[in-house]
């Protein structure tokens, strides 16, 4: 399953109605803002697990961390600690401020959404990620999607695979198509 699957379907759509509710636009507004923001998340992911550090640090915020609450608990989206995590994670993922508000600005003219109503969904898609990752690699026991090998090409592996369903090295198709099922 993908991370965009794991967001759109846990708790029968809770998350995206959630989003729906917090920001006050329709379910298939936020459904279609998701599938915008996630590929730039994902990628951001996908370079930053090339440097075996950062895997390492991933890897143990995936084991050691609680972050499949963000996908078991849509209600603590819209929480100030969350948004705080959502924070972090961007900060840890795509650097700068000022690449979060082009990584909005792009999804804004693709959705016809305001940029203002894209940064604040932000922080909440980057921990739903997080929270997809967190219940894959827990649900199918880390060691056992690492797979063996190095711990960075089989993270890398693994992560490029829940990534990239389709392997055309573009999360980007795969995740606008699947949001178009949903809504």
């Amino acid at each position: 399953m993908s991370i965009l699957e794991t967001i759109l379907k846990s708790q029968s759509g809770g998350l995206v109605k959630q989003v729906s509710s917090q920001l006050g636009i329709d379910q298939g507004q936020a459904g279609a803002a998701i599938a915008q923001l996630l590929p730039a998340l994902t990628q951001g992911m996908k370079k930053n697990v090339e440097n075996p550090h950062v895997l390492e640090s991933l890897l143990g915020a995936l084991q050691g961390g609680n972050h499949s609450r963000y996908v078991d608990q849509p209600d603590s989206l819209g929480s100030s600690d969350t948004i705080r995590d959502g924070n972090s994670i961007l900060g840890h993922l795509r650097g700068s401020k000022d690449v979060s508000r082009q990584v909005a600005a792009n999804a804004a003219q693709k959705t016809g959404l305001d940029t203002g109503v894209l940064k604040k969904m932000l922080p909440m898609v980057a921990t739903m990620a997080m929270g997809a990752l967190s219940k894959e690699s827990k649900g199918g026991a880390l060691s056992a999607l690492l797979g063996g090998g190095s711990q960075q090409s089989a993270g890398a592996g693994l992560l490029g695979a829940f990534l990239d369903k389709d392997n055309d090295s573009s999360a980007v198709d795969g995740l606008l198509g699947l949001a178009k099922k949903f809504f």
